[in-house]
């Protein structure tokens, strides 16, 4: 890697805790000046960091013109970030603005243009993309199953949280997840038997997409071992 890529990843990694920090307000206000100027520092610098990119462009075969270069998702979430940066001086404030915020966060993503380890999980997951597409599918399936069946046990005993399959969907995500829902629980013998069985397939639902992408993985570093030789 440069010395150039490496400055840039140095000020990408900086910027993002500027970005964390100044959402908490006792710290923005307690040094307001320091946040200013930093938030000039990075928008100027990555400003012409961008046209710089855009500028070269053409020297990359892939990239016939300077817009073509423009028009890839790379560059346009970087001109998303720049312009997050303006939205303060459009008296844009509250919500938005906070929303705007932890957008900036996403000028991280441009470490995939130097770092080699996200450049192989980009890589892992696009050719595992039709397996994980079937887990995907497999997921919502018994998402919506499980939902349903806690409706239809749930509906009369507890209709705040399973009086619809919406509602219900949300205590069959969580347990999907295995994160738990532990304020609402099943109090009918069906509704625990669906419940007991939406936890259990769970637990394997979580470990087929894990399972898929570490074969990809090192599928994906036993390539780049056999390039390097």
């Amino acid at each position: 890697m440069s010395r150039t890529n490496t400055a840039i990843i140095t000020l990408i990694c900086i910027s993002v805790l500027f970005g964390v920090f100044e959402t908490e307000h006792t710290v923005t206000d307690l040094f307001a000046p320091v946040f200013a100027v930093a938030h000039v520092f990075f928008f100027v610098l990555f400003s012409f960091e961008y046209l710089g990119r855009i500028y070269a462009a053409p020297v990359n075969p892939r990239y016939p013109s300077c817009a073509s270069y423009a028009a890839t998702f790379a560059s346009l979430l970087d001109l998303l970030v720049l312009v997050s940066f303006l939205l303060p001086l459009f008296g844009l404030e509250a919500a938005l603005l906070r929303m705007f915020r932890a957008v900036r966060l996403m000028r991280l993503a441009r470490l995939g243009r130097y770092s080699l380890a996200l450049q192989m999980i980009g890589a892992a997951i696009s050719q595992r993309r039709y397996e994980l597409g079937v887990s995907m599918v497999a997921a919502v399936a018994l998402m919506l199953l499980s939902s349903s069946a806690l409706y239809l046990a749930e509906r009369h005993a507890q209709p705040e949280a399973f009086g619809s399959i919406p509602r219900a969907m949300w205590w069959s995500i969580a347990t999907l997840t295995t994160v738990g829902y532990g304020d609402t629980v099943p109090v009918t013998v069906l509704g625990r038997v669906a419940a007991a069985f939406t936890a259990l397939t769970g637990i394997g639902l979580i470990a087929l997409p894990t399972g898929i992408l570490a074969g990809a993985f090192s599928d994906a570093l036993r390539n780049i071992r056999a390039t390097r030789d």
